[in-house]
């Protein structure tokens, strides 16, 4: 399993307010910088909880270096709006620029995440950022998640090999040695999948993020 699974869906009540944010104009101060430290596992969720900062994380994770904020804004107004950069608005890059200036990096610097300087416009991850891998698991309505999959799996496996061992037909059929190969394959095969799903999902691993990646 991946060291931070954080699957999130509809509009947080943070997203509100970054569209109240970005319709009056009022600005939040950043006065005092913040330190480098590990983040907690509740930080981390809740950075996370909001779709626009995982793609600043991913947009980050690809970069080298700091980044100004203009590129950051473009690159996030095209993935939510699912569309390229030469083809936002002007209003959707104001909006992704406004909530992430005023809103979300402050938010993010206080945490941890970043390093973001308002009078040069420049972010980059900090290294406790750079170094945490953090993994989505995206469950549509019709899926299993992992870990009802490997649940469901074991129970059949201590099903069928109690079958076996008992001599119930068919089961019986086939030895219970045989029975236990087979399993131990398939849950082999099962993590192998489950693997490169994994490294699918991780924030920064491809070019565009996750979410974008299954909604095309």
């Amino acid at each position: 399993m991946s060291n931070t699974q954080a699957g999130m869906s509809g509009e947080s009540r943070e997203d509100s307010n970054e569209r109240a944010i970005a319709a009056n104009g009022t600005s939040i101060a950043n006065e005092s910088e913040s330190e480098t430290t590990d983040l907690s596992r509740n930080e981390t969720f809740e950075i996370l909880s909001n779709r626009r900062r995982r793609y600043a994380i991913h947009y980050l994770e690809q970069t080298e270096g700091r980044v100004p904020l203009s590129d950051l804004a473009e690159q996030v107004a095209a993935w939510e709006n699912e569309t390229t950069i030469p083809a936002i608005t002007s209003d959707e890059r104001k909006t992704a620029y406004t909530s992430l200036q005023q809103f979300h990096l402050p938010k993010m610097e206080e945490k941890g995440v970043v390093h973001y300087d308002d009078r040069a416009g420049m972010i980059e991850l900090t290294d406790s950022a750079a170094a945490l891998d953090v993994y989505l698991e995206i469950v549509g309505r019709h899926e299993v998640p992992w870990s009802q999959y490997y649940l469901g799996l074991s129970l059949i496996g201590v099903t069928v090999v109690t079958l076996s061992a008992i001599g119930v037909y068919p089961f019986g059929l086939v030895p219970y040695l045989g029975w236990t190969v087979f399993l131990l394959a398939s849950f082999i095969v099962s993590a192998l999948v489950h693997h490169l799903h994994s490294r699918g999902m991780r924030l920064g691993e491809h070019e565009r993020p996750p979410e974008v990646r299954r909604s095309a």
